[in-house]
């Protein structure tokens, strides 16, 4: 930010590819220096934002701005100016308002070896998770002259990183909560387990969504690294409430099925996250995942394979993570009740061969693991208890997540990831296992990812197990997870 008063005509001039809202900031900087009780310089004011060839947009640029022309007329002493970085959008009456993306900031303040960051009460919780840097907050524009003159002392912003992630640490729902559905109970745990992308195919009412939302109640917990990873991204995207300066659970997304592919994907015309970078590190949930655009689906294919986005405009390219667990849901035919044994399905071959073909056979291979839902009996319904709580399945899923990152030690976290030298080495199969995995790709025309996919999820299952090899049985509850493929002979 480069600030230059000169003589010659009032004007006020910002180069440097602003956008509107920068542009706009000229009128909220004079009211709130004048206001503030200082002058505001009657002469040519140019402002550069450098470099010159990036768009620049959002409020957060009114206080750096507002700092340099303090400072140009000798209003702020300028020996402490180079050790922050100051961030901030001004109200009219000089007060400083809350922006987007202070974890960002602060994160770059840390790299570029600042002394600390100058911004919003607001964000300052926010910023003062990088723990290497001093946090200032302010209220209003005269706090920042007093700081930068050392008239008034403000102590940084500490925060408990601990005592946050125990205060944030609750789930609304149980595993308790669901009657009946072993199987698909079974399923999510393994998926859980493994990191492992599952899809659960079944008529209406027979608990798809419950099971999805459950989800994250039996998923490790966030780590910190995480947790700021999950953070710095919902920030940008402006979605942290006041309250929440670190998100401690991680992330559960449904978008709506009408959703466009930019909403999931993330762009705009300057880049921002979509969907997919929102679930980074949690769950992604499709419900009626036939009923979305073809074009949307597609646009997930490229993003579970590599675990990050890059999203390219005129003005700009992001790249954003985008690692996330698919949870997709869908019923059996247009009308629902194909697979229902107490509701007769009105829907002919072709209808239930045109509702499936919506979901392309790359897609689907990029799913690990398949599951049948039936509908609920209700004998399982009337049960006061749903079974087994989310803890002690939890610390199963911990158990089995412990042998993955002792095994792998290389950044890698869950079986999900294993790239296909390490399935080589790690998913070696006795006779009678391959005897039995040749006869199902035969009989299933597989693919080569899905024959993978059944080798990660086998790893998972044996390590659930705490067994060192995989077995015959382990393959065997594998191949039963690819219940569509199957349903296409």
């Amino acid at each position: 930010m480069e600030v230059d008063v000169s003589r010659g005509l009032p004007q006020f001039s910002t180069v440097g590819l602003p956008d509107a809202s920068v542009r706009e900031s000229k009128d909220r900087i004079k009211s709130a220096i004048k206001n503030s009780g200082y002058r505001f310089p009657g002469n040519r004011v140019t402002i550069n934002l450098a470099p010159a060839d990036i768009k620049k947009e959002g409020t957060g640029f009114d206080l750096p701005i507002a700092v340099g022309i303090l400072s140009a007329q000798g209003v702020i002493e300028r020996e402490r100016l180079s050790e922050y970085m100051f961030t901030g959008e001004l109200s009219l009456d000089g007060g400083v308002k809350g922006i987007h993306g202070a974890l960002p900031a602060g994160i770059q303040a840390a790299k570029m070896g600042l002394k600390g960051i100058v911004l919003p009460r607001e964000n300052a919780g926010e910023a003062a998770m990088v723990g290497k840097i001093d946090v200032i907050a302010v209220d209003y524009l005269h706090d920042v002259v007093e700081f930068l003159n050392g008239t008034k002392e403000f102590p940084p912003v500490e925060t408990d990183i601990s005592d946050l992630f125990s205060r944030s640490l609750h789930y609304p729902f149980d595993f308790s909560e669901v009657n009946g559905q072993n199987q698909a109970k079974r399923a999510m745990e393994v998926a859980a387990s493994g990191g492992h992308n599952i899809i659960m195919i079944g008529p209406p009412g027979s608990g798809k969504t419950m099971l999805a939302q459950r989800l994250l109640t039996i998923l490790p917990d966030l780590s910190l690294e995480e947790a700021i990873e999950t953070t710095k991204i919902h920030s940008v995207a402006g979605l942290l409430s006041k309250k929440d300066s670190l998100l401690a659970v991680r992330p559960f997304r449904a978008p709506h099925h009408s959703i466009s592919d930019a909403g999931l994907v993330g762009g705009g015309r300057i880049p921002r996250p979509g969907e997919i970078s929102l679930a980074n590190n949690g769950v992604l949930f499709l419900d009626e995942l036939p009923e979305f655009k073809r074009n949307v689906l597609e646009v997930l294919r490229q993003p579970l394979e590599s675990g990050h986005i890059t999203v390219s405009r005129a003005s700009a390219s992001a790249t954003y993570p985008a690692r996330f667990m698919l949870v997709a849901a869908m019923n059996p035919c247009p009308c629902g009740y194909y697979t229902d044994s107490r509701r007769q399905c009105t829907c002919t071959p072709r209808q239930i061969r045109q509702y499936r073909a919506r979901i392309s056979g790359p897609l689907l291979d990029r799913i690990d693991i398949h599951i049948e839902v039936p509908s609920i009996r209700y004998k399982d319904l009337s049960r006061e208890s749903g079974g087994e709580m989310s803890e002690s399945i939890k610390k199963r899923v911990n158990r089995a997540r412990d042998i993955q990152k002792d095994r792998f030690q290389s950044g890698i976290l869950c079986n999900a990831r294993m790239s296909n030298r390490q399935i080589k080495e790690h998913c070696v199969l006795d006779g009678d296992s391959k005897r039995l995995i040749e006869m199902a790709v035969d009989r299933l025309g597989l693919s080569a990812r899905a024959y993978t996919k059944i080798l990660k999820v086998a790893r998972t299952i044996a390590d659930l197990e705490d067994e060192k090899n995989i077995r015959q049985s382990h393959i065997s509850e594998a191949i039963q997870y690819r219940a569509l493929d199957r349903e296409a002979i």
